[in-house]
């Protein structure tokens, strides 16, 4: 028995390792993309293109707020740091279990700071935005 439980565990700690370089690999194959559809949405964004913006949004964003112009009224009353920063700036791309989390700094027109965490899911091979969660930063973040 003991040499069964030895082998179920070696077993079991592979699958768990392997697991865990999956997700990361995954990571770090789609960095350049996850980046690429963020700040292809913040510039939709700040030219006021909020067609072109919406397609960025997940089909989970984009059943929830259904057209452009509803998108671009949260956006606007609820991320104005998003919708127009002075700057910003690309962070560390995490894994949650919810998916990976690309961290993004923003200053806004005031010069506060800002953290978004952007949750980012896979649609039919493109990385689309799931949502994101804003929080002021400390001033030595950005």
């Amino acid at each position: 028995m003991p040499r069964f439980a030895t082998l179920i565990f070696a077993a079991a700690s592979f699958c768990i390792a392997w697991a865990f370089t999956s997700a990361e690999a995954q990571t770090s194959d789609d960095a350049a993309a996850i980046r690429e559809t963020i700040q292809s949405q913040l510039s939709a964004m700040q030219s006021d293109d909020w067609a072109e913006a919406f397609t960025y949004a997940s089909p989970t964003i984009q059943g929830v707020f259904q057209s452009p112009e509803a998108f671009s009224r949260m956006v606007i009353g609820g991320y104005p740091m998003v919708h127009r920063p002075r700057s910003f700036k690309v962070g560390d791309l995490t894994d949650s279990p919810r998916g990976p989390v690309q961290v993004m700094f923003f200053e806004d027109q005031e010069g506060r700071l800002f953290i978004a965490d952007y949750l980012m899911q896979l649609v039919d091979g493109e990385w689309r935005i799931n949502g994101v969660a804003i929080r002021p930063a400390p001033e030595q973040t950005v």
